[in-house]
């Protein structure tokens, strides 16, 4: 199975020459890191930075320059900071061709729970719910399963709910799968794991089609 990196490595496919992506915090901020170097794509950030580059090596940190997890960060030639009524207008005007965020739950149908965990102090739910509610292509990067085993990839979230089936596809530790109108759709299965230990591992609907390839990480 894929840790973290691995997962951010194979997101980091999905990104297309020429588009504006939103990365959440966590494991989507490592996707800016493993992105092709022969394509142009703009990473915002809805602290308001557009043109983020990947983590700075150890020593060259610049405190001032962070994105929206508080983590420091690099930027590319060109690129701009503005306030966050700024960023927050890229965000609802739908002017990001891709959102990549991390979640706790997902639902079979695309809803996403990522920002509360009941009788857990939150300072609140940060931009995610304009992003869910305006993005048209978000794909969430997460574990399959919780510490306790117990699937992430549900029939129904449990949790409060950030967006209402607005969830694309989804790349875990495991699995590459796609939301359909049927649940989820098993695209492709992380190197070493079977179909059989993703099934096992996933509660909501899941169409396995008769071919399942490994994922390419490279």
């Amino acid at each position: 199975m894929l840790d973290k990196n691995g997962i951010a490595k194979r997101i980091a496919r999905e990104v297309k020459d020429g588009f504006y992506v939103n990365l959440g915090i966590g494991i989507p901020t490592l996707v800016a890191n493993y992105v092709r170097d022969d394509i142009e794509v703009e990473f915002q950030s809805e602290n308001g930075v557009l043109g983020m580059g990947p983590f700075p090596f150890e020593g060259e940190e610049d405190a001032d320059l962070i994105n929206a997890g508080k983590q420091t960060i690099t930027t590319l030639k060109g690129a701009s900071f503005f306030d966050s009524a700024m960023s927050f207008s890229m965000i609802r005007g739908q002017h990001v061709d891709l959102t990549i965020l991390g979640a706790m739950e997902v639902a079979e149908n695309g809803d996403i729970a990522n920002w509360k965990i009941p009788g857990k102090m939150v300072k609140g739910m940060g931009g995610a719910m304009d992003l869910v509610a305006s993005a048209e292509n978000i794909i969430v990067a997460m574990m399959h399963t919780n510490r306790e085993g117990e699937s992430k990839l549900l029939k129904r979230c449990t949790l409060p709910l950030t967006g209402v089936g607005c969830v694309t596809k989804i790349v875990t530790n495991l699995a590459v799968l796609e939301v359909t109108k049927n649940g989820f759709k098993l695209l492709e299965r992380a190197p070493g794991v079977s179909v059989e230990e993703i099934k096992n591992a996933t509660e909501g609907a899941l169409e396995i089609p008769d071919e399942v390839p490994e994922m390419v990480l490279n």
